[in-house]
């Protein structure tokens, strides 16, 4: 079993870091890769599962190693503990004095900070606010899925991967009608900066769409703190725990991070498991013959083809991640995509899709520890009822092309179209 251990300061330690030049190193140019990376994560988990790439992080690939790193609180999310790469070069050189936003999202934050801001968001998004959610969400499906039944076809993305995440969390949130394609655009385009490569031109357009959405954010809450409702914005404006609160940079971060991953990740989830039972329709058969199969089935779908392929950690220290070192202000990625897929933890079959792989709840496309995704619940209620309604509807729908068009994420991994015949 591979180990994660800090190594004592003055210790000989007589195991090689990683070498640039590997053949088995995680490479997102070779042909196919944004189609289909899971070839690379088996070559890589098999031959090297712990390696530094040529573009910068280090990456971790099996699953006990990603879990372990995931797990350890001393390691950092916060990006200013990282040397400086040429992607953090990139945005140095773009901003130039102005001040990064972000930085007060749970996202990017360690404990203590990380703590007290997830404890009073938490107290906003709790699992009984997602249950109460569950009748809004069929009805937006069954609408959805009865504007297209007539024509025959649809576009899974666009008429019902997208449009369905994104009302929940507008609605959820509270924000205000319209805007949507602003929205959506701004969002999509700071999801974006996630990836590790990231160019000059993006950057630009990151900087833009924050400006915006930051902006439209503020509005909205100062409209909310005059008229407060039922609603998750007005529960953040009122959350409270011995006396804190949320600073105005500290709602406004976690709002933006909220509505940014409260549709970007589902989207992906409802679009990549679609085209998966489509490649399986074995399984999408038995879903529809077994509907009480679709709370495993979800878990499976979303182990099988995780929205999210990787989650970050910076090393604070020089540790050791199953027998490689790694230096200190190192930047860490670890591959969710891969651990999923690890018969070490899934078994032989791992790369096959079976939605009543009893071991499918412990995927790690939630990532893992205390920055497990808060909105899990969420996720999860809108892909099981989007998903088992749609097999429900039409278990004979049929991919419409041969080459549905990936959005080329390296992180938020997802199809940007998916025509179907819905026959």
């Amino acid at each position: 079993m591979r180990r994660l251990s800090r190594v004592p300061d003055g210790t000989v330690n007589t195991m090689d870091t990683a070498s640039a030049a590997n053949p088995h190193a995680l490479d997102p140019t070779r042909p196919g890769f944004f189609d289909s990376p899971y070839a690379q994560y088996r070559e890589a988990r098999e031959n090297s599962p712990v390696h530094r790439t040529d573009f910068g992080p280090w990456m971790v690939f099996g699953y006990d190693d990603v879990v372990r790193v995931l797990r350890d609180q001393t390691l950092s999310v916060d990006d200013r503990n990282a040397e400086i790469s040429q992607r953090s070069e990139e945005f140095i050189r773009e901003l130039g004095d102005r001040e990064p936003r972000g930085r007060k999202a749970i996202l990017n934050m360690d404990p203590p900070d990380h703590t007290r801001i997830r404890r009073l968001v938490q107290k906003a998004f709790t699992p009984r606010t997602v249950d109460q959610l569950a009748d809004r969400v069929q009805e937006l499906v069954d609408e959805a899925l009865d504007a297209v039944e007539n024509t025959g076809t649809m576009d899974v993305i666009a008429d019902l991967a997208f449009p369905l995440p994104f009302t929940v969390i507008s609605e959820t949130l509270g924000m205000p009608d319209g805007d949507t394609d602003e929205l959506r655009a701004w969002s999509h385009t700071l999801a974006g900066t996630l990836d590790p490569i990231v160019d000059a031109e993006a950057i630009r357009a990151a900087m833009e769409a924050s400006d915006l959405m930051s902006s439209h954010v503020e509005e909205v809450v100062a409209w909310k703190r005059r008229q407060p409702a039922d609603d998750l914005l007005s529960a953040l404006l009122a959350a409270e725990d011995d006396g804190d609160v949320l600073s105005p940079e500290e709602l406004r971060e976690q709002v933006v991070l909220l509505y940014i991953a409260g549709h970007e990740t589902t989207v992906n989830l409802i679009g990549n498991a679609t085209f998966a039972l489509l490649r399986n329709r074995s399984q999408l058969r038995r879903w529809h013959d077994d509907p009480d199969l679709g709370v495993n089935a979800v878990e499976e779908l979303l182990r099988y083809d995780s929205p999210v392929q990787f989650s970050r950690r910076i090393a604070t220290t020089e540790i050791e991640v199953g027998g490689v070192r790694i230096p200190e202000r190192s930047f860490v990625l670890t591959c969710l995509g891969s651990a999923n897929h690890d018969p070490a933890r899934f078994g032989p079959d791992a790369e096959e899709l079976r939605l009543d792989r009893e071991s499918a709840p412990h995927h790690v496309s939630f990532g893992n520890g205390i920055h497990h995704c808060l909105g899990a619940a969420l996720a999860r209620l809108e892909g099981r009822l989007a998903l088992g309604t749609l097999v429900r509807r039409f278990p004979d729908m049929t991919l419409a092309t041969d080459t549905p068009r990936w959005n080329g994420r390296f992180v938020l991994r997802g199809l940007d179209a998916l025509p179907v015949a819905l026959h």
